[in-house]
């Protein structure tokens, strides 16, 4: 018989993984658009850089202060308040008559973005106590990122024919203005609870330092100029500001004393190596398909797809294992990961795009499992007044680590000769697949060597 709260943590959960989704589709967007966009505004290499991972920017600068926002203020009004500006943005982007009014369209999507996936496992954490409700509902949390990936290569290809690029970005507004109304009405609205004081100085401070870092690696990646070094620079330097500040504040944003606990430490590293290896490589599987193999737009967005397929359904296997250390779970994710990336090192001038499913096949299992994992780990060594903040200090070291290793990626892809050809960039995709398998698997050792504690008691429980 179906109580009261377990229809509200189904709907709770149903709503919480399909925003999630809808980011992730949202995210992988220009991955198929790219080219077109960029012919139709004629842009050259810097500002297509900029095309691509503008989103991305926008997400790691606001996640964690997104998530603290949404322990302070509200989880569902935060994560309604980042679908429209989702919705909003893709309006401006599919709407844009060039580059900058683009990029300022996908930076917005990134900050709402950042708002839906702090909310979303915020409020997971806020519904389901913990123990293997909590970890389940985890789990399938961390399929919607695996299936969003997937599905948004293949709305695309859908929705993108010729010129019209726009039509997928018009699509996302309707969409997402849809699953704001439905997110209001079904998630559980805030209950009265004590305001904490704003670190304003904390906050700032944390998106200067990120968004600097985060577009010095972009302005890397277009090779124009010393900006990307100057930015760079000004990045570590907020960044480390920013921790001075924390340290002495009587009420920081962020509580870095959590990050002497073994357990959350891991989460956060195992994040970071997610982003980095794992989503840095498939970010430039399309354009090695397509450039490097010749394959077209529907050959490389079939691939993503099995790889996605793969990932979701594992996660959502996944769940049936609640009472696996998770710990265990995240080291045995990142090593499966590692061996299916260095599986897809086999790629040579002539190979057909097919010789990738294996490695794909493997790689997306420990995508699936690693997401799986973070999902439950983020949550589960904060308070749970504090689940939103746990959330976007997980997914900022997701996205962060996501930017640097796109970053690595392009440059080791890019550094293979003969330079400028397809061989020259399938020399380079081997190379890349070796290391970031190798830093998946000892970057598993190191997590697995970072001790177990337990998760803090809960405290009060905040929307």
């Amino acid at each position: 018989m179906q109580t009261d709260v377990d229809t509200t943590r189904r709907r709770t959960l149903a709503t919480a993984a399909g925003s999630t989704l809808l980011v992730l589709a949202v995210f992988v967007t220009p991955l198929g658009t790219g080219v077109r966009t960029a012919t139709e505004f004629g842009a050259g290499p810097g500002a297509q850089a900029w095309l691509l991972s503008s989103m991305s920017v926008g997400l790691a600068a606001a996640l964690l202060t997104a998530g603290v926002l949404a322990d302070d203020l509200g989880r569902r009004r935060v994560l309604v308040a980042g679908l429209a500006l989702v919705a909003a943005g893709a309006a401006v982007a599919g709407l844009s008559s060039g580059t900058v009014p683009f990029v300022v369209g996908r930076l917005v999507q990134g900050v709402g973005g950042a708002a839906v996936l702090a909310g979303a496992l915020g409020v997971i954490g806020q519904v389901f106590p913990p123990g293997p409700d909590r970890a389940r509902a985890a789990a399938v949390w961390g399929a919607s990122v695996g299936a969003g990936t997937g599905f948004g290569g293949v709305a695309t290809v859908l929705l993108d024919h010729g010129a019209q690029w726009r039509v997928t970005y018009l699509v996302t507004a309707v969409v997402g203005t849809g699953v704001a109304l439905v997110a209001h009405r079904t998630l559980p609205g805030a209950v009265p609870a004590p305001r904490r004081r704003p670190d304003v100085a904390g906050a700032v401070l944390l998106a200067g330092g990120l968004s600097a870092l985060l577009a010095g690696l972009v302005q890397s990646r277009s090779g124009t100029g010393p900006a990307g070094a100057v930015l760079l620079v000004a990045g570590v330097l907020l960044l480390a500001a920013f921790v001075v500040v924390e340290r002495r504040s009587p009420a920081p944003m962020v509580d870095l004393a959590l990050f002497r606990a073994p357990g959350f430490r891991a989460a956060t590293l195992g994040a970071l190596l997610t982003g980095g290896a794992m989503v840095g490589l498939a970010s430039y599987l399309p354009s090695m398909v397509q450039r490097g193999l010749g394959a077209s737009l529907l050959a490389a967005t079939l691939l993503v797809l099995f790889w996605s397929a793969v990932s979701t359904a594992t996660a959502v296997a996944v769940r049936w294992l609640p009472s696996v250390d998770g710990r265990l779970l995240l080291t045995g994710a990142l090593v499966v990961a590692g061996l299916g990336m260095a599986g897809l090192a086999v790629v040579g001038t002539g190979s057909s795009p097919w010789v990738l499913l294996p490695g794909l096949l493997v790689y997306g299992a420990g995508y699936g499992g690693a997401n799986a994992a973070l999902g439950r780990e983020a949550v589960a060594h904060v308070p749970a007044d504090r689940a939103g903040m746990g959330s976007g200090a997980n997914n900022t070291a997701r996205y962060v680590g996501a930017a640097l290793g796109t970053t690595v990626v392009v440059l080791v892809a890019s550094s293979a000769g003969p330079a400028g050809t397809a061989a020259g960039q399938l020399a380079g995709w081997d190379r890349a697949a070796l290391g970031c398998g190798a830093v998946a698997v000892l970057g598993a050792a190191v997590v697995w060597a970072t001790g177990r504690t337990r998760a803090p008691a809960p405290a009060s429980v905040r929307p």
